[in-house]
């Protein structure tokens, strides 16, 4: 199987990677910064396994659509998507203007869009494979956007485009399945929340294997899920 990981160079991209190699897989890593030779890949894979770590402006749909016909060309197929690149902001309706919003949207949405898109159409022609997005909570629910308006709209639009997905990919085994974390246990997050109480938060190894799970036989059956992956009520 052929994995391919947006963002593999983050807390949950890198997390995600290695539980697939750890399980045998080839992964690919699509990221803004080249690593060459990977790292990560290389010291998770065989010599005989193909593997590879891309840069690439996820902004930029063409570029991203070229690389991923070119890994479609080399790999043969792409088997699994997960789909990790976004970012975050603050900002209250007052604060968000424009260009705040245009931001998010950019960065949360069409960062998501751009690869998707490519890829779930290479799924629709071999009808079998699986999506995942990186929704959010207050993507979920926009009472939970209070003070970070961009980053709540631009997330909304990934369960609308996985709805879109799963409702054209009907009568195949193309599957897009969102997740929704709360917040994850990084270095980054405990540096900027040093009096949390980092056991509510969520293991990244743990958001892995919940992800890896569903991409095996025993979760062939399920269509369209929302993966809400937090501690906590």
């Amino acid at each position: 199987m052929t994995v391919l990981v947006t963002g593999s160079s983050g807390n949950l991209g890198r997390a995600v990677a290695e539980r697939f190699l750890t399980a045998g897989h080839a992964v690919i890593g699509l990221d803004l910064i080249r690593q060459d030779p990977p790292p990560l890949l290389e010291s998770r894979l065989s010599k005989s396994r193909l593997s590879k770590s891309v840069g690439v402006d996820l902004g930029d749909e063409a570029a991203t659509g070229a690389v991923i016909e070119d890994l479609v060309n080399e790999f043969g197929a792409i088997d699994v998507a997960v789909l990790t690149a976004g970012g975050f902001a603050m900002g209250s309706l007052a604060d968000t203007d424009a260009a705040s919003m245009k931001q998010q949207y950019e960065l949360n949405f069409g960062t998501a869009y751009h690869t998707a898109r490519p890829i779930f159409l290479h799924m629709m022609e071999r009808k079998k494979g699986k999506i995942f997005l990186v929704g959010s909570r207050p993507g979920s629910d926009m009472k939970m956007s209070v003070g970070m308006t961009a980053y709540g709209l631009s997330k909304s639009l990934i369960f609308r485009l996985a709805e879109l997905m799963n409702e054209e990919a009907k009568g195949t085994d193309v599957v897009t399945t969102v997740i929704v974390p709360g917040i994850i246990d990084t270095p980054q997050n405990r540096a900027a929340m040093p009096g949390a109480d980092f056991s509510q938060w969520m293991d990244p190894a743990k958001m892995a294997e919940i992800i890896h799970f569903h991409t095996t036989s025993a979760a062939e059956g399920l269509r369209s899920p929302v993966l809400r992956m937090y501690n906590h009520s």
